[in-house]
């Protein structure tokens, strides 16, 4: 039960800095005049989450404290995230923008930094803690806890922003940093064993594996029609006349709850079903999900929480089993740097889908963009398929099935 407790907690973590910089930040910077053009620019300071597995083996090998690989990165980078909130505190907003945005920017970047190699670090604990019985459950957990940070931050906390003001709510989130790593202080991970190859051999010798190249295609293009559809929703929904607040109830309430509900069911499932059926019947449901969006009306509001309920559910269920079997694609001593490869493909996949999604809705339409994103999930259900008959994902682990 310690080791639930505490992976929930360190995912939940995770989202808060994106809860609230992702939502809060852009609104902020633009009330003090800041052009739309730098806003969009400051996106480029989450680069470490799609980088981090360039340093991601050093984990591996090197440990803080002694013979803690996993504790004493997560404790140290979430304590220098705190650190850092509190920096930003202290000075107002107003100065940030108007004369230290330089700064601003170097320090959100390092925000990010902390907060990719905690993931790292998080990511490979629970390779090594959760069975391959706990793995759906455990990828379950990992996509609700850090959708629970970020309502908490981008949502909650938003929303009092009045009461608090800049300085009350960024320490109230560095006070949340430090909350939420305090479970881990109860739960002891199993020993990592270092590999005695050098660091960048070891980390190369992922793509020796057999189909490694197969694979590095399937996780690239199972979440890429998905990026590529849903990146376009809240323009239509806006060109459709929907409001800001409605959008807010519509995706940050119903929508953050079935994405919740999709998780957790998902991860469930792929313990139930297997890694096979579940990565392919996740799969075309969200095919189908994109598909509802099609002619959407904005004053059919059934149509349209009906299309977002089914499209957060069958992406939360998604992510879960894909999340599954990239652990289980970790080789046994080298868990951080191989999960934190997959999850930057992942990462750059969903930010190539979002940066090329716009060009496709103003030269297709909305439906003729929906439909290509359906498009785009099919050709990934058929490389899922040939992966399957390369047996490179199994129903059943072979790692082992010990819990800890």
């Amino acid at each position: 039960m310690k080791k639930w407790i505490a992976l929930i907690f360190l995912y939940l973590v995770q989202g808060l800095p994106h809860g609230f910089f992702g939502q809060a930040m852009p609104v902020l910077m633009r009330e003090q005049g800041l052009d739309l053009t730098v806003i969009g620019l400051l996106s480029l300071l989450a680069l470490p989450w799609a980088l981090k597995f360039i340093w991601a083996p050093l984990l591996d090998n090197v440990s803080l404290f002694r013979d803690e690989y996993r504790r004493s990165w997560i404790i140290l980078m979430n304590y220098c995230a705190a650190a850092l909130l509190v920096i930003l505190a202290l000075t107002p907003v107003e100065y940030w923008v108007q004369q230290g945005m330089v700064t601003f920017a170097l320090l959100i970047f390092c925000l990010n930094l902390f907060i990719s190699t905690q993931d790292i670090a998080t990511d490979a604990l629970a390779v090594e803690n959760l069975s391959n019985s706990e793995r759906g459950i455990g990828n379950g957990v990992q996509v609700a806890g850090y959708r629970i940070g970020m309502v908490l931050a981008g949502g909650v906390l938003v929303s009092f922003f009045g009461v608090f003001g800049w300085q009350g709510a960024l320490l109230l989130l560095a006070a949340m940093m430090v909350l939420g790593t305090l479970p881990l202080w109860n739960f002891k991970p199993k020993a990592h064993v270092v590999d005695d190859q050098p660091v960048w051999p070891l980390w190369l010798a992922f793509f020796k594996e057999p189909g490694a190249w197969l694979w590095l295609l399937m996780i690239f293009l199972f979440k890429f029609g998905d990026a590529f559809g849903t990146q376009m929703i809240r323009p239509m929904l806006f060109d459709q006349g929907i409001t800001l607040e409605q959008m807010g109830l519509i995706l940050g309430s119903v929508g953050f709850a079935a994405g919740l509900f999709g998780a957790l069911a998902g991860g469930w499932l792929v313990s139930k079903l297997g890694r096979q059926a579940a990565l392919l019947g996740f799969l075309l449901l969200e095919t189908f999900a994109l598909l509802s969006y099609l002619g959407i009306n904005g004053q059919d509001m059934f149509h349209i929480y009906l299309a977002v309920v089914l499209e957060h559910i069958a992406g939360g269920m998604a992510t879960a089993a894909l999340f599954t079997v990239m652990m289980d694609r970790c080789r046994e001593h080298s868990a951080a740097a191989d999960y934190a490869l997959q999850s930057c493909v992942v990462v750059i996949a969903g930010l190539i889908a979002g940066s090329l999604s716009g060009f496709s809705a103003k030269m297709l339409g909305y439906d003729g963009h929906f439909m290509l994103a359906a498009v785009l999930c099919i050709v990934a259900l058929f490389v899922v398929w040939r992966a399957v008959q390369q047996h490179l994902i199994v129903s059943v682990s072979k790692k082992s099935e010990s819990s800890v």
